[in-house]
């Protein structure tokens, strides 16, 4: 298979992934219930739009609105019996949007969980959400995404079922998880394990890593993890911008361009290779973490101590210590 994000990594060294897809949306006019994926076909402008921000901010790969694409999720809004159209129109308005940059821009789809737990804990099977990823994925694929783009996960066996998918397909793959349960995937997932989740796959991923989550001190310590775990992988970091808050009945996120471009450059002192935002990442966030990128020299990796100090303080509660690098930091919690 081709790989589009070494080739781009050896012309760069680290790549800048995009921002938030569903806070932005809101702030375009989405309304609370409505499915960010039919404004691919109700309202490609406005798509058009946040890709084009994206691009304009500096972004280097840009992710399909496609996250929630599978029939899984698609049924909820009585839309599951167009999961090729809309996955399709996804790509088709984010690819439009690379072409016209004037450099590479790298068309990824994304994909989230089904929202279905798997037998034994759910009803899903394994061969069932294989099939419902490769649906998903076979319109991204027809619409031009270059890489399917796994996120947000919590469970291995999902992970491996989306990656299955997509090799079934014909696309290279990624995937990150969400480290948000005291330092782990809400299914018990631990940083330093995300390496291993695809073993024996016909076909490894392009960069495995951690998005969301619930703010940024809390994944570039994850990240730590991870590096320090496999040192030589491609590892993907897409953090919150800061902590949600509430403002009366509306969700703000603490992180100011400032602190997401310090946070960018923990993460290239941290080992990342490809650095995005999640919630709350806005154009603006994003263009200070391209400008952060582009004037940094690589530094000592940071303790996590270091990452408080510059970032704020960790969210997440103490998780069972480890004789990880996890563990060492609950540890350093606790004292």
């Amino acid at each position: 298979m081709h790989n589009p994000i070494d080739a781009l990594l050896a012309e760069k060294g680290v790549l800048l992934a995009d921002g938030a897809t569903g806070t932005n949306l809101f702030a375009m006019g989405l309304e609370a219930g409505e499915a960010p994926e039919l404004l691919n076909e109700t309202a490609p402008e406005t798509i058009e739009k946040l890709h084009q921000g994206f691009v304009d901010a500096g972004a280097d790969i840009i992710l399909t609105n496609s996250f929630g694409g599978t029939r899984h999720r698609l049924k909820l809004h009585h839309a599951q019996d167009r999961v090729c159209e809309i996955n399709k129109r996804a790509a088709e308005i984010a690819c439009a949007v690379a072409e016209k940059a004037g450099r590479k821009v790298i068309v990824a789809g994304s994909v989230g969980p089904t929202g279905e737990l798997l037998i034994p804990l759910g009803a899903l099977s394994y061969e069932d959400a294989v099939a419902a990823f490769v649906e998903q994925m076979e319109g991204l694929k027809a619409g031009g995404a270059q890489v399917a783009w796994i996120e947000t996960m919590s469970a291995t066996d999902e992970i491996r079922a989306a990656a299955e998918a997509a090799i079934k397909v014909g696309l290279p793959y990624t995937y990150t998880g969400s480290f948000d349960t005291a330092g782990r995937t809400m299914m018990g997932l631990l940083p330093k394990d995300i390496h291993d989740v695809t073993d024996g796959l016909a076909q490894q991923p392009l960069a495995v890593g951690a998005n969301c989550g619930v703010g940024a001190s809390d994944i570039l310590a994850s990240l730590l993890d991870m590096t320090e775990a496999k040192p030589e992988a491609t590892v993907i970091v897409k953090g919150n911008c800061g902590i949600p808050e509430f403002h009366g009945s509306e969700i703000h996120y603490s992180g100011t361009p400032m602190l997401m471009g310090d946070y960018a450059r923990l993460a290239v002192d941290s080992g990342a290779r490809i650095i995005g935002g999640c919630c709350g990442t806005s154009f603006e966030h994003l263009a200070a973490m391209r400008k952060a990128i582009d004037a940094h020299q690589k530094a000592d990796r940071p303790t996590v101590e270091t990452i408080v100090e510059r970032i704020g303080p960790m969210r997440n509660k103490l998780a069972t210590a480890t004789p990880t690098g996890e563990g060492r930091r609950e540890r350093r919690r606790r004292g």
